[in-house]
């Protein structure tokens, strides 16, 4: 038996807030389904998983393998949940459709009515369609609503550590880049008050809320939501999604869904004044270095998971999700694992933490 898992099932009886990694990515399929336990209720958190990029280090039938494996854990580990929780709507947060999965549950997901894009707005409608289909025997039509207008302000208001920031030579790019996003999220707000509202559901076998700045509680345990927050850099094209916070006595476990890193400083502020015990991180994109990810928004996610492990007083920090994904992701981020080791404080991937070696680095062989 490896040190990690002696860890870390030291720490699972020496807690009364326990987590489970369902599947990572660096159990070889994409996904950061988690299954968080307390005495008082089961919350799956982001029960999706997707077959890894043709980039991937492993042969396709392997990836394939693995995919299969991660939704059947998946399906298992809803059998347990009383809630689930969806981020966002990427498929490697959620399934559509798999009404085992979702019967008898409370389901908290992402507002599709606003801070959302148009493919993950499409998505949505589907969901919510084989959700009225299978559990209330109606389509989604039947329940759209008219929405009355709404006017939002600046997202940038919300991040002024990370808008005000001073990047030197950059500054003019940058400036650049968040006229073109203001003027990206204008449409986008034409396109929501132009769409029908989807409303919160509640059949017999299930009950949908969207969660967003909201607090939920069963017994002891604490369910928190963050409002909308950007999917990686300022005005993501990908979209915005939300962080769950679940606490229960002294104990915080904090989901970070799809933050990429963070890229923003001030969601690595927001981590560090909520102070969790276990972090549930995702981990810049280096498999997409030269495209979508830059070095500028390499550095800033790696100073800031640094900034949270020195900052804060965690134990444990799973860094896993979208890093995983091509065989040099301990060489992009070596200071992050570097600073942990040095505050003695547990740094691993989903696979380690479950006594294994990570997926990109066993298909090598």
């Amino acid at each position: 038996m490896s040190y990690y898992h002696l860890t870390s099932t030291f720490l699972e009886v020496m807690s009364r807030l326990n987590f489970r990694p369902v599947w990572f990515d660096s159990l070889g399929a994409k996904s950061s389904c988690t299954l968080v336990s307390t005495p008082d209720v089961k919350v799956l958190v982001d029960p999706g998983i997707a077959v890894m990029q043709p980039s991937f280090p492993a042969p396709l039938a392997k990836k394939l393998y693995w995919e299969v494996q991660g939704r059947r854990a998946i399906k298992q580990a809803s059998r347990e949940a009383d809630v689930v929780v969806i981020s966002h709507y990427h498929y490697d947060h959620f399934i559509d459709f798999d009404r085992d999965i979702y019967e008898g549950k409370l389901i908290l997901l992402k507002n599709p009515n606003e801070f959302i894009n148009d493919s993950q707005r499409g998505r949505a409608e589907r969901f919510f369609d084989n959700l009225c289909r299978e559990f209330g025997g109606i389509k989604l039509e039947d329940v759209l609503q008219k929405r009355e207008r709404k006017s939002y302000g600046n997202p940038l208001d919300e991040i002024p550590r990370a808008r005000d920031r001073d990047f030197g030579d950059y500054n003019r790019r940058r400036k650049e880049l968040f006229k073109k996003g203001l003027k990206w999220f204008g449409n986008r707000v034409k396109s929501w008050n132009s769409s029908g509202w989807i409303p919160e559901l509640k059949f017999e076998d299930i009950e949908v809320r969207f969660p967003e700045g909201k607090e939920f509680k069963f017994g002891r345990t604490r369910l928190r939501f963050t409002s909308p927050l950007f999917h990686g850099i300022e005005f993501s094209r990908v979209g915005w999604v939300f962080s769950t916070v679940i606490t229960y006595g002294n104990e915080k476990l904090i989901h970070s869904s799809d933050l990429d890193g963070p890229i923003i400083e001030d969601y690595a502020d927001w981590v560090i004044r909520e102070n969790p015990d276990t972090l549930i991180l995702d981990g810049p994109m280096s498999y997409m270095f030269g495209y979508l990810t830059t070095r500028t928004s390499m550095d800033r996610a790696v100073a800031n998971a640094v900034r949270i492990l020195r900052k804060t007083d965690m134990r444990l920090m799973i860094y896993d999700h979208h890093l995983p994904r091509e065989p040099k992701f301990r060489e992009w981020t070596r200071e992050v694992w570097e600073t942990g080791k040095k505050l003695g404080k547990q740094v691993l991937t989903a696979a380690e933490y479950l006594g294994k070696k990570p997926a990109v680095l066993r298909g090598l062989q």
